[in-house]
């Protein structure tokens, strides 16, 4: 009964949070708060805010938590700033696994974070692979010129990856760059293209839907089902962008490996 009337206590801990809701605070917490998320899955939040530090601190806990390979855990999910952690409640309970994570926080200043590999993106810009290109210079009062250098210039952060397989959320776009989101997305953008949306920038692997600014594209295949990895870049890396002519795109197209 112990176990039941704890779980109740913290099922009642939680629903009073949310009621209340979050306090956004600058920096992130020093222990996970967790969020019961459906009947098998666990979030650790570490913060309120999208920052680095809050980031960092997701990705090395979720590096832990692969590392250790906790029984009934079945997928370890980082985002922006929380962990989602899918369990098999039949193996495990939500109490259990609580338990273990926080556990696991106390070894997070006893590690080395992994070394990030720096992933290098070609990028054609302008012309017709960055259609947008023009607008996001006159938003910012800057020139083309200027905002090839500027989104060149940074090493970025993947904060998170998602919308469709292998999209990453790169975060340190320079403020010149921050620019809206088309008011009436695009029903196709294709695959490789480079946008803009608010104070994030991005590539798209797939044709899809899309409402980000256009910029340029990359001759790179993000996403291949059929490659032993199929995703060029993940949650682990950071990704630097390199301004190539037209001519080097074709290049680049026409040797690359699928």
């Amino acid at each position: 009964m112990g176990d039941i009337g704890e779980f109740f206590s913290f099922l009642s801990q939680y629903m009073r949070v949310m009621r209340r809701g979050f306090v956004l605070r600058k920096n992130p917490y020093q222990k996970g708060r967790f969020r019961i998320n459906g009947d098998r899955s666990l979030l650790v939040d570490y913060g309120d805010d999208i920052d680095l530090t809050t980031n960092r601190k997701v990705k090395r806990m979720a590096e832990i938590l692969s590392g250790e390979r906790l029984k009934g855990v079945q997928a370890i999910i980082p985002s922006y700033r929380n962990i989602s952690v899918v369990y098999n409640p039949l193996e495990i309970s939500v109490l259990e696994l609580r338990d273990q994570i926080l556990l696991l926080e106390d070894r997070f200043d006893q590690t080395d974070a992994s070394v990030r590999r720096v992933v290098e993106i070609p990028v054609c810009y302008g012309k017709e692979f960055g259609p947008d290109i023009d607008f996001v210079a006159d938003y910012n009062h800057i020139r083309p010129d200027d905002v090839i250098l500027l989104h060149t210039a940074p090493l970025y952060n993947v904060f998170a990856v998602g919308f469709t397989p292998g999209f990453c959320y790169l975060g340190g776009l320079h403020k010149r760059l921050h620019t809206p989101r088309l008011d009436n997305p695009r029903l196709s953008v294709p695959a490789g293209s480079v946008g803009i949306a608010e104070n994030q920038t991005g590539v798209y692997p797939l044709e899809t839907p899309g409402g980000w600014r256009l910029i340029g594209r990359t001759p790179l295949t993000l996403f291949n089902p059929d490659r032993p990895d199929p995703f060029l870049c993940g949650i682990a890396d950071s990704i630097k962008f390199v301004a190539i002519s037209v001519e080097e795109f074709d290049q680049i197209r026409q040797s690359k490996a699928p």
